[in-house]
């Protein structure tokens, strides 16, 4: 998840390169999206994982 969390990044900032701002301001929002959901489910998997250890 976090791989296409940073390929819809490189799609951004090249599309703001080349002057695709509504690809740009959308893949933008999808990297930021993925992100989030990314770093909700190693939080999860971080906490899951300690109550088990213990």
């Amino acid at each position: 998840m976090l791989n296409y969390a940073l390929l819809f990044l490189v799609i951004a900032i090249l599309a703001g390169i080349l002057g695709f701002w509504a690809v740009a301001g959308t893949a933008a929002l999808i990297a930021k999206i993925l992100f989030v959901v990314f770093l909700v489910i190693f939080i999860v998997a971080l906490v899951t994982g300690r109550r088990r250890g213990l």
